[in-house]
């Protein structure tokens, strides 16, 4: 089988296979330390929960389909603070989390069997839903010996080797918490431009960079199609709730497909995501949790012999080269789910050619997940 063979196709996504699997563990009577998914361990903010209570008494009918003006409004004072750049309301699209936004995106932009550039490792979603969608993803490789993180150089040489019509980035990225420089992303929005390639910018993971202040693509262009969603920051990823920003050539046309494809957003969620905007105090709390996890998690997992288990820049991941242990991650996350109670992501969620050798942790639980998960991993590795 080739390699391109092996890239192509819908795939299961694994990190949702390992959920159900514990979720089976647990209901016989067993712990698990959830340590696979990308879930905050705490809950939305406290007034994000007390205008929800509230709204409860009130019929929850249908919002504007692009949303409530009052929630568009608040993004723009969002994009105003923290990226300094004005943005229109009428730019703005609420979502049903970023997922429903990948659908708009290339819907909107991009006709049947289109070709999206996407990097390898990455979200497994972005293939199988351009799979799903009739399109091609062209994957461009980065190196953990790159810091995992992708150059304009780089996008320059895949279009070298076969042209593509768009590219979808992440900054920071799941799986591997990579997150390009300010200089870096400039220098990528214009390689773009230059090429005639249509830029998307997946900024779920904005605000959850450890090096300084998330920045946004519309710091340096307004044609760049911008993703993002209150799940991983506001600590709201069961509400499905999220955003667009899109260029004017390609708004109608998203707005068509939204009022058809969902409707609208979630009335209650829209709610909850105005408020959340405002309580970026208690987002800056979980935040800093996570920089303690991250660090917990790296030093642990460095004393088992990993030593590739670099702290990343963003997120709440590790990426991690287990091929002293194993040459198949899936059978590997599944033994030890099943030996120790510990649910971690096989890397070939992220890489279907060279991800048998990895395994994603997510530090986004609580501190006492992390401790005692690593107790768990370090039993299940001297059993190895």
């Amino acid at each position: 089988m080739s390699n391109q063979q092996k890239l192509t196709g819908l795939r299961p996504f694994y990190v949702m296979e390992i959920t159900g699997h514990a979720a089976q563990i647990e209901a016989s009577g067993r712990t698990v330390m959830h340590m696979e998914s990308g879930e905050p361990g705490a809950p939305p903010a406290p007034r994000v929960r007390e205008a929800v209570a509230a709204a409860l008494d009130q019929p929850q009918k249908y919002t504007h389909s692009a949303g409530q003006i009052e929630l568009r409004r608040a993004l723009v004072d969002y994009y105003k603070a923290q990226h300094g750049v004005a943005v229109d309301p009428g730019s703005l699209m609420v979502t049903m989390g970023s997922s429903s936004g990948f659908i708009l995106a290339f819907l909107a932009a991009f006709g049947r069997g289109a070709k999206i550039a996407v990097t390898r490792p990455g979200y497994p979603a972005y293939l199988n839903t351009l799979d799903g969608l009739g399109m091609e993803a062209v994957e461009i490789p980065v190196s953990a010996e790159a810091g995992w993180r992708l150059t304009a150089s780089d996008i320059e040489a895949a279009y070298a080797r076969e042209k593509f019509d768009g590219l979808l980035f992440a900054s920071p990225a799941n799986p591997t918490g990579a997150a390009v420089t300010r200089e870096g992303l400039k220098e990528i929005v214009e390689v773009c431009a230059r090429l005639g390639v249509r830029f998307i910018s997946d900024e779920i993971y904005h605000g959850l960079d450890y090096r300084g202040p998330s920045v946004s693509a519309l710091e340096f262009t307004r044609d760049a199609i911008v993703i993002n969603s209150f799940s991983k920051y506001y600590c709201m990823t069961g509400w499905r709730i999220g955003w667009m920003v899109l260029p004017e050539d390609i708004f109608q046309r998203a707005y068509m497909l939204q009022q058809n494809l969902f409707i609208a957003a979630p009335t209650l969620s829209q709610i909850a995501g105005r408020v959340a905007l405002g309580e970026r105090d208690y987002s800056e709390e979980q935040k800093a949790q996570y920089a303690v996890n991250r660090h917990a998690l790296a030093e642990g997992l460095a004393q088992f012999g990993l030593a590739t288990a670099s702290e990343g820049d963003g997120a709440f991941y590790a990426y991690v080269d287990f091929s002293r242990y194993t040459n198949d991650s899936l059978g590997f996350c599944l033994n030890m789910l099943d030996e120790v109670g510990v649910a971690a992501t096989p890397g070939i969620d992220f890489d279907r050619l060279n991800g048998n050798r990895f395994v994603r942790f997510s530090y986004a639980g609580t501190r006492a997940t992390i401790d005692e998960g690593l107790n768990r991993i370090e039993s299940f590795l001297k059993r190895r």
